[in-house]
């Protein structure tokens, strides 16, 4: 009953047009707001996941990596125990140090970073490449994939070169440094490039891959020795339970970081500005809620005769102000029906047509990214149902104390 009175009040055509007029404002104004919540918050949704595809196709789904120190040492039967666990997909062992690599007279500081023959299963920089092939060694010896900004930075082009780059990096044995012979303090070794990569700034003007093998003999490291295994998810498996049977196995010693973990920094910033910017655009739809409590405070004054006459039936206090309060989330429940159609109509025409350009030519998408999510439906659902209510209360509240005389004026 107190819904079929809240949607005869919302429909009927009240006797001062200023209400209707106050109320079809009201439902816009939610409108309005709610779609630019959902748009923005979709938005930010797209960009997150540009971010997380650039590193997926560089950092593995887990990293597990020593809790002190640079290496860990892992044996070739617990190297087949992380293998067995369920839901991983694929290891690969990976070492990585910091070096100088030349080219003639050029010269730069890179990361080299040593893999194996399983790190295309674990991250897809294959997929990345611009120029040459992917491939680490061949019969005439080591060879490198060079970052597209290590490439320039060397006056390279792999495709052509037939030159091998030279890596520099400091010996493992500090004792080893002579002041009076520097030289003897770093060992080197070449390697032919055979392909470079373009997936990320920070990715392309850092890393150069090469065979772990060839890492391990400049670095005279010791067999299983290991700066990290990368980890590759099976489709479907949980990340959460993967990760506690990882720590399981493995015990402490060591951390097992996801692929947000690996970059909680970037992931944190970016979750921080879209909640702020819930907060801000949220502003939008507490300003609704002043028109609702407007149109409201009027409706109560022109149905007086009809709470009187429900009061004399012997209605109750909590009744009228039930259907009052149920007439606000009526007019906000509209507006967000109205917000949320908007909304998905904005969000596909600009993952299809990509009608809002990026601008600059420099980026590595046209178009603003765009990703629904249920969630963000169902958070801004829940924030206007709250502030739906509060509007609604005080004039649901008016209208349940007024005291109103029967006698005729």
């Amino acid at each position: 009953m107190i819904w079929q009175f809240a949607a005869r009040y919302f429909r009927a055509r009240k006797s001062t047009t200023a209400i209707n007029i106050i109320a079809w404002v009201s439902v816009g104004a939610i409108a309005v707001g709610t779609a630019a919540l959902i748009t923005v918050l979709s938005v930010f949704n797209g960009f997150t996941g540009l971010v997380k595809s650039l590193y997926s196709s560089f950092y593995p789904d887990f990293r597990i990596v020593p809790d002190s120190g640079k290496t860990f040492v892992l044996t070739a039967d617990q190297l087949k125990q992380i293998a067995a666990v369920p839901g991983v997909a694929s290891i690969s062992s990976t070492v990585e140090e910091k070096a100088v690599v030349r080219n003639g007279t050029k010269q730069t500081i890179a990361v080299i970073k040593g893999v194996d023959d399983d790190f295309t299963k674990v991250a897809h920089v294959q997929d990345k490449l611009v120029s040459g092939e992917y491939s680490l060694k061949d019969e005439t010896g080591p060879q490198a994939v060079l970052g597209l900004g290590v490439e320039i930075s060397l006056g390279l082009d792999v495709e052509k070169s037939r030159v091998p780059i030279t890596v520099y990096m400091p010996r493992r044995d500090d004792a080893a440094f002579n002041p009076l012979m520097p030289d003897q303090s770093v060992v080197s070794g070449t390697a032919y490039p055979a392909g470079s990569f373009a997936i990320q700034q920070e990715f392309d003007s850092k890393y150069v891959l090469v065979d772990v093998g060839f890492l391990r003999r400049m670095l005279d490291m010791q067999p299983g020795e290991v700066s990290a295994i990368e980890v590759a998810m099976a489709p479907g498996a949980g990340e959460r339970k993967v990760k506690r049977a990882l720590q399981a196995l493995l015990g402490d010693g060591v951390q097992i970081q996801t692929r947000m973990e690996q970059h909680a920094t970037i992931y944190n910033v970016m979750m921080v500005e879209k909640w702020l910017t819930y907060v801000f655009l949220s502003f939008i739809l507490v300003i609704a809620a002043f028109n609702m409590i407007g149109s409201l405070s009027m409706l109560v004054i022109e149905k007086q005769k009809d709470i009187t006459i429900l009061k004399a039936m012997g209605a109750r206090t909590a009744t009228i102000r039930r259907i009052f309060l149920a007439e606000g989330l009526m007019i906000a429940g509209s507006g967000t029906v109205v917000g949320f159609g908007l909304a998905i109509i904005i969000c596909l025409m600009q993952q299809y047509f990509g009608l809002v350009k990026l601008g600059g030519g420099t980026f590595l998408i046209d178009a603003y990214p765009v990703e629904m999510h249920g969630n963000d439906f169902l958070l801004v659902a829940v924030t206007i149902l709250v502030i739906g209510t509060l509007a609604s209360w005080y004039p649901a509240h008016r209208a349940a104390r007024q005291v109103i005389s029967l006698k005729a004026t």
